[in-house]
């Protein structure tokens, strides 16, 4: 009898639990539950994408600062390009240049 009685209450807390794991799960996928998880997907892309914003707002506003230090006269001049080998340094295709094609 007691036997009985320890499989009934064993019955009875498993059915409980199963019930509960299956009515919070059909909760989770109603649309309201569906639409609360979208909704906190977005909130958190939305933070994201802030976060992102406010770093290239911080990267642009510090490289436009170095720019306006370098070239209104509060910084260094930028070197001057070094002559490399084998590359060439004369303007091409200036006015009155000798034009190959023509045998000039």
């Amino acid at each position: 009898m007691i036997r009985r009685l320890a499989y009934l209450v064993a019955g009875a807390a498993l059915g409980g639990y199963v019930v509960h794991k299956l009515n919070r799960t059909a909760r989770a996928w109603s649309p309201a539950g569906i639409a609360g998880r979208v909704e906190d997907q977005v909130a958190d892309y939305r933070a994201v994408l802030r976060e992102f914003n406010e770093d290239i707002h911080d990267a642009m506003r510090q490289r436009e600062a170095e720019l306006q230090g370098r070239y209104d006269g509060g910084g260094e001049r930028p070197a001057l390009p070094v002559h490399t080998p084998g590359r060439v340094t004369r303007p091409r295709g200036a006015i009155d240049a000798p034009d190959m094609k023509d045998g000039r």
